[in-house]
């Protein structure tokens, strides 16, 4: 496969930049956010030892090391860029339920597979469709996990990002920078997230001590959403 088939360039090779996500483009994000999730494993981990199990880091590395080692393995039997974008978004979301421990591997395996049922089988994707898919995506994650903005949770991470993303569309932004301001709703979002007292899960258990601390979930959001604005066609320049 070629960079221009897996999405790594800026554009389809002619100069001009891509408006659409392909399954090549979902396989440069998946790559991008796997080598973010091992590049950062210490720093998530520790974010997790103050408020959590201290294992978020570790255990979303080994998902995406087994997310990666699916792409490989569809790949070597030639089925890698063959079908729909949603078809792709499935099979790693439910090679993350399978293989990420905690409650992170059923929320980020609902966030990739509720994207995929909102991509359907299309082989590509506008940007008003990639925004559809990833507010479906949120809010099936949102449902899973019942967490609300201000929980301390990925979800404050992930609302924003998706509502950025929405509107970049509906005001007519080029792909690129519609991903751009998405990834940075994110990271004001996991930032917002110091001051709060956890409302859900382990680091709600430490109450007030909670606050002071970044939540590790909404960094690995941040992480995912920033790979999409420099992995996508139209993305941040690598």
């Amino acid at each position: 496969m070629t960079a221009a088939d897996q999405g790594t360039g800026p554009g389809d090779g002619s100069g001009a930049r891509r408006e659409a996500i392909t399954r090549g483009d979902v396989v440069a994000w998946m790559r991008a956010f796997a080598a973010a999730v091992a590049r950062d494993r210490d720093h998530l981990t520790e974010l997790d030892a103050a408020i959590g199990d201290a294992d978020h880091g570790i255990n979303m590395e080994r998902g995406m090391q087994a997310v990666l080692g699916r792409l490989d393995a569809l790949d070597a039997l030639g089925e890698l860029a063959g079908g729909g974008v949603g078809e792709l978004l499935k099979t790693v979301g439910m090679t993350l339920v399978s293989s990420v421990g905690g409650a992170a591997g059923p929320l980020y395996g609902t966030l990739l597979l509720q994207m995929g049922s909102a991509a359907g089988q299309a082989s590509e994707l506008t940007l008003s469709d990639w925004a559809s898919a990833l507010a479906a995506g949120v809010s099936g994650a949102q449902a899973r996990g019942k967490a609300e903005l201000a929980d301390k949770t990925m979800i404050d991470a992930l609302v924003p990002a998706a509502e950025a993303l929405q509107a970049g569309a509906a005001s007519g932004l080029s792909l690129a920078e519609a991903l751009r301001q998405s990834a940075a709703a994110a990271q004001r979002g996991m930032e917002a997230t110091v001051p709060l007292v956890a409302r859900k899960g382990r680091a709600s258990y430490l109450g007030e001590r909670s606050a002071g601390h970044q939540d590790p979930g909404a960094t690995s959001s941040w992480l995912l959403l920033h790979a999409a604005a420099t992995a996508l066609p139209a993305g941040l320049a690598p």
